[in-house]
């Protein structure tokens, strides 16, 4: 927007009123400032907005097209200092979180009813998407806080956003026994043949932009281990499903699998290497300082994980 909203209040007024004297009265404003703003208004604009005459003002077909908009401006201006008001005279604070759907099924969620209850001043909005998308809308200011993997250095924007670990996770393969049979070492348990195994397993990978994959990707490499047949999906919990269905080797965050390999559904592929832990925490702008509401779902959450 090239031209200063007070300049369009100022407009709304005159529109309204019919009448500069009226308008200026009703913004405690001179009739001559009044006068001056409609003019720059105009000349941004380069339109006439209204015709002038000795009773008056009317707006002009193109007034009327820029009347309409701004109305709804307005009106929408008008309605959120309302439920702010509202939601300081009851006390209540909002606070709207970026989460994937992973995280927030196994991290965010099941801390969350008691925070609630411990807090009902509180009101939460979720917005479950990938972090990417949690970081960007971070940066624009669309939602206060993120809970996402913390992305590596040579991705994240430090200058931007800030990063608040509250949880240490590590990334591990798992897949059923049945499906690694056909690759391991006759009675040697949990040892398989390493080079059939990336040559002809299937290995079940998030999308290559997902952070977990980013980070699997990285630890391959590094290991210089090659998969040779991916089957990729949009989330951890498909990847955890496809491994329980037998079929292939999933890259899963080890606490979501827990019981899983307690009871034997699934089995922790060794590779002789572990990969790196990584970290779990809150992102915030680094520009704007963080709320008293922000605090409160930090501190609760870095006490519990």
């Amino acid at each position: 927007m090239e031209q200063n909203l007070n300049l369009y209040q100022i407009f709304y007024e005159v529109a309204n009123c019919r009448n500069f004297s009226v308008a200026a009265k009703k913004l405690y404003i001179s009739q001559p400032a009044i006068s001056k703003s409609i003019s720059k208004l105009e000349e941004g604009l380069n339109v006439m907005l209204f015709h002038r005459s000795s009773r008056g003002v009317t707006l002009t077909a193109e007034g009327e097209i820029l009347y309409k908009h701004v109305e709804n401006a307005m009106l929408a201006l008008h309605s959120g200092e309302e439920m702010l008001r509202s939601s300081t005279s009851q006390g209540i604070s909002p606070l709207s979180i970026g989460v994937s759907t992973t995280l927030c099924k196994y991290i965010l969620l099941p801390l969350l009813k008691d925070f609630i209850a411990g807090n009902p001043n509180i009101k939460i909005t979720i917005s479950c998407q990938s972090t990417f998308e949690t970081i960007s809308e971070l940066k624009s200011g669309a939602i206060d806080i993120g809970l996402v993997g913390i992305p590596p250095k040579e991705i994240s924007n430090s200058s931007m956003v800030s990063y608040l670990p509250v949880k240490t996770i590590e990334d591990i393969f798992v897949a059923t026994d049945t499906y690694l049979a056909p690759y391991s070492y006759k009675n040697k348990g949990e040892s398989y043949e390493n080079e059939k195994l990336f040559k002809e397993a299937s290995f079940i990978m998030l999308d290559k932009e997902n952070i977990s994959r980013k980070h699997a990707d990285t630890f391959l490499s590094e290991q210089r281990l090659t998969l040779k047949n991916i089957i990729e999906v949009n989330n951890m919990d498909l990847s955890i499903e496809f491994a329980r269905a037998g079929l292939g080797i999933a890259c899963v965050i080890g606490d979501f699998v827990k019981e899983d390999l307690k009871n034997g559904t699934l089995r922790e592929l060794k590779l002789g290497h572990k990969v790196p832990k990584r970290q779990i925490g809150f992102a915030y702008p680094s520009k704007i300082p963080m709320t008293n509401t922000m605090n409160t779902l930090i501190q609760y959450y870095q006490v519990l994980l």
